[in-house]
């Protein structure tokens, strides 16, 4: 039974109230609340500020009106820096509103990154108990469910290894698995599906049905339009600070979607949706593994991250890694820009190597935008004087605005994401290297960043793009190897590839 098909058949009037916002605002008022690094990164940068300045504030959220009802599962959804996180942390508690009220009846568990709080030196089970215990769950319950969120994050023997060998796939279904197992009153995830393979997704989505049924109420935020239009029993969209619509999911996507602007034609449109990528492969080799092995040791045993990989990426493909989490995609980006080098066997490398492994990786929290992006523009290998040619572009792609001279701690994840590609968008590399580049960011954004990699196609050598969006690979991609438990399972045309992928995964649901 989904979600929507539960809904409570009474008026909402007469439901019980789980949280009300009246009249709620939050500001950012320059230099107020400033920690310390804060204080001394601006005296080092000898920052001078007006007074009026000093005295202008930044309402991320304002008149902000709504009711959460028991039972519900409330989505929120808008562009990047709308606000979305910033209405998660006053209900959570971690922000404090600046007027108006807020009441919040019940217990808060809440995920705004998964794997958040782990320690990447402890065993992922270890990290079970400590990101539980920051979540306010004692130490008796977490024994109680200890082995059932081990067998719900489906990351097998590593639960005992550290932390540092994960991929962000494996930290985000501990993450999620930890949070969903214990049994919240109220359970926020902002953003918390957007990292992971398609079959723990959809275990993700079963297990907040069940969720629902016990917690008081579930509140998601997510720029996954389809997903919330079919697990969400109401939608709020916010919209710079404020709310514009609350109610059916499906007439509030509609009116969201409508107010995406529509650009003007371009003389040669490159839209994802045009037919499957199209591009001259060319005879010269790119990249070249020959029996290639990466393995880790971990407390006195060894573990193969890739296991005999032999493949050759010719000038002119487009190749899409697939694949779960875990399966050795992110070890294999880490090889192609000479972060990893093999144990066992050779890898050829014929030209420069830019990749984009993280949003925002290199990001400094106390420094602004506008320092950040000479900060991770270099991180990235781009010489100063080739960041000073591409600033105004960098910060005009991005779509940040004022934004750009604030610290990045203010940013929302999606303002680090568009900052993050925007930066990488502006090199012309050999070898351009996508990791999960379009997990985070707004309709708009995506479709943008989308556009930007059709155009990079045209420029690189090869483009190899790790993505769980198996739309995307078929689209975009011209070939795709899917990697399982760090081997080639297959490797060949991206939609035979996507296809063979997903009856794996659709097998081994029904088989569970």
């Amino acid at each position: 039974m989904s979600i929507k098909e539960k809904k409570i058949n009474i008026s909402s009037d007469s439901r019980e109230v789980i949280i009300e916002a009246n009249n709620l605002g939050v500001s950012y008022l320059s230099g107020r609340k400033d920690d310390y690094k804060s204080h001394v990164f601006n005296y080092l940068r000898n920052k001078k500020e007006s007074a009026s300045k000093e005295k202008e504030a930044f309402w991320p959220l304002r008149n902000v009106n709504f009711k959460g009802y028991k039972g519900e599962v409330l989505g929120i959804i808008g562009s990047n820096g709308s606000g979305k996180t910033t209405l998660c942390k006053l209900i959570s508690g971690i922000l404090q509103p600046d007027e108006g009220q807020l009441t919040v009846n019940g217990k808060v568990s809440a995920l705004f990154s998964l794997g958040m709080g782990f320690n990447k030196e402890l065993s992922g089970r270890e990290n079970v108990y400590l990101n539980g215990m920051m979540l306010g769950i004692e130490k008796n319950k977490i024994d109680e469910y200890i082995g059932e969120i081990c067998k719900f994050s489906g990351i097998g023997e590593f639960i005992d290894r550290p932390m540092k060998y994960y991929s962000s796939g494996m930290k985000a279904r501990l993450g999620f698995s930890v949070a969903a197992y214990l049994e919240p009153e109220i359970l926020i995830l902002d953003e918390a599906l957007n990292t992971g393979d398609a079959e723990f997704s959809q275990k993700a989505a079963d297990k907040i049905k069940q969720l629902v049924t016990k917690a008081k109420m579930v509140l998601i935020v997510t720029h996954s339009l389809k997903y919330a239009k079919k697990n969400c029993d109401r939608l709020i969209w916010l919209d710079k600070g404020v709310i514009r619509e609350i109610g059916n999911p499906k007439d509030v996507i509609e009116r969201y979607l409508e107010s995406i602007p529509v650009k003007s034609p371009k003389p040669k449109p490159k839209r994802l949706e045009l037919a499957q990528t199209e591009s001259e492969v060319r005879d010269t080799t790119a990249i070249k593994l020959n029996q290639i092995s990466v393995t880790y040791e971990m407390k006195n045993e060894k573990f193969n991250a890739l296991n005999d990989v032999s493949f050759t990426i010719n000038e002119g493909e487009v190749v899409g890694i697939i694949g779960h989490n875990g399966a050795g995609k992110s070890t294999l980006c880490k090889l192609f820009t000479r972060i990893l080098t093999p144990d066992q066997g050779n890898i050829v490398i014929n030209g420069e190597t830019t990749a984009l492994l993280g949003y925002g990786t290199g990001f400094n929290a106390q420094l602004t935008g506008a320092d950040n992006i000479y900060l991770n523009g270099m991180l990235l290998g781009i010489p100063k004087k080739d960041v000073n040619n591409n600033y105004a572009n960098i910060v005009e792609f991005s779509e940040l605005g004022d934004f750009i001279n604030k610290p990045v701690k203010e940013y929302s994840s999606g303002m680090k994401a568009r900052l993050g590609f925007s930066i990488a968008a502006t090199l012309k590399p050999d070898i351009f290297i996508i990791d999960e580049a379009l997990s985070t960011g707004d309709m708009a954004f995506k479709q943008k960043a989308s556009e930007k990699i059709q155009e990079m196609m045209e420029q690189a050598k090869a483009v190899i793009i790790v993505s769980h969006s198996m739309g995307f690979v078929e689209k975009v991609c011209t070939r795709a190897i899917w990697m399982e438990r760090g081997k080639v399972r297959f490797d060949g045309n991206s939609k035979e590839a996507v296809q063979l992928y997903r009856e794996e995964v659709k097998r081994k649901k029904n088989k569970n």
